[in-house]
C-alpha cells in the first residue's frame, strides 16, 4: 500500500514538473526586432523638396514640395513560407519627406526566425478608418496638426498619399502648382461602394535573409521612387492631370504608386 502511494506521489510530481516546464517554454519564446527605413528618391537621385528639378516620362519638368504616404498592416514572410502578421495596433506609420525621423521605424516582438520579404498597405484600411476615434491615435489622430492634413474632414477618410509641387506644364494662372491627394478605401454610406485606392506592396529581400534573434536586429533599407507615381503602370501627364483627389483617375495613380517601393539592402544593428 505504501509502495502504491509512493509511486502515485512520484508520478504526480513528475507530471507537475513536466507541465511547469511546458509553461516556462511557452513564456520564453524568443523574439526580436526588424527596423525598416524608407529612403525617398526620384529615379537615381535623392528626393529634395523645393530645390531639385526632375522629369517624368513625357518630358515634363517638376519640383516636389511635399511627399507623404501611409504604410500599414505589415506582414513578414519566413523562408519556410509561413507568415507573421504584425498586430494592427503596432502597424501604422506615416512617412513624411520633410521629417527624416518618420522614415525609419522598428517592428517589435517579432518571433525569432529567418524572413525573406515584407508586405504592407499603402494607405489605412477600412476597419481602422471607421474605428472609434479612441482607436485612432498617433499618426492616425485626425485632430493632430503635425500630420500635414492627411485627413479629409469632408470625406471622413485618410489621404493615403499626398504629392505636391510645381511644374511649367501647369498654367501660371494656377501658380504652376500640381497636387495629388489620393485616398478612398472602397466603403461608403449605406453600403454604397466608392473608390478603393488601398494597394498592397510585397517587397522580396532580393535573395537576402533577415535573421531575427534576441540579439540581432536586421535593418531593411527600402527606396520609394516618386517618379513611379508618374511612370508606373500608366504614364501620367501633369499637364493633363494637374490636380487629382477623390475621382476615378485617382485609381490610376494608386496603381502607379503600388510600384514605387523596392528593396535596396540590409544591415545589422
Amino acid at each position: 500500500m505504501r509502495q502504491s502511494i509512493f509511486l502515485l506521489l512520484l508520478v504526480s510530481s513528475l507530471l507537475g514538473a513536466f507541465f511547469q516546464a511546458c509553461q516556462n517554454n511557452v513564456g520564453t519564446v524568443e523574439t526580436g526586432f526588424i527596423t525598416l527605413r524608407f529612403d525617398n528618391v526620384a529615379g537615381n537621385q535623392e528626393l529634395k523638396l523645393g530645390t531639385s528639378t526632375y522629369q517624368n516620362a513625357v518630358g515634363e519638368s517638376f519640383t516636389v514640395s511635399k511627399f507623404n504616404y501611409y504604410v500599414s498592416n505589415f506582414r513578414l514572410k519566413r523562408t519556410d513560407g509561413t507568415e507573421y502578421v504584425v498586430p494592427q495596433n503596432n502597424s501604422y506609420f506615416l512617412i513624411q519627406e520633410d521629417k527624416p525621423e518618420s522614415q525609419t521605424f522598428t517592428l517589435a516582438n517579432l518571433p525569432a526566425g529567418d524572413y525573406k520579404s515584407v508586405s504592407f498597405l499603402i494607405g489605412v484600411d477600412s476597419l481602422r478608418s471607421l474605428a472609434d476615434i479612441g482607436q485612432r491615435t498617433g499618426v492616425l489622430d485626425p485632430g493632430l496638426g503635425t500630420h500635414d492634413a492627411m485627413y479629409w474632414d469632408w470625406n471622413s477618410g485618410y489621404i493615403f498619399l499626398k504629392l505636391e509641387g510645381t511644374s511649367s506644364a501647369v498654367p501660371s494662372a494656377q501658380n504652376n502648382q500640381f497636387f495629388y491627394h489620393i485616398g478612398g478605401f472602397g466603403g461608403g454610406y449605406n453600403g454604397k461602394k466608392t473608390i478603393n485606392n488601398l494597394r498592397t506592396i510585397t517587397v522580396p529581400f532580393g535573395g537576402d535573409v533577415a535573421s531575427v534573434t534576441a540579439t540581432s536586429t536586421p535593418k531593411i533599407n527600402l527606396t520609394t521612387d516618386v517618379l513611379k507615381v508618374f511612370n508606373g503602370n500608366t504614364t501620367l501627364s501633369i499637364a493633363q492631370h494637374s490636380s487629382v483627389m477623390f475621382e476615378n483617375y485617382s485609381t490610376t495613380i494608386a496603381d502607379n504608386y503600388a510600384q514605387m517601393v523596392k528593396y535596396t539592402n540590409q544591415t545589422k544593428q
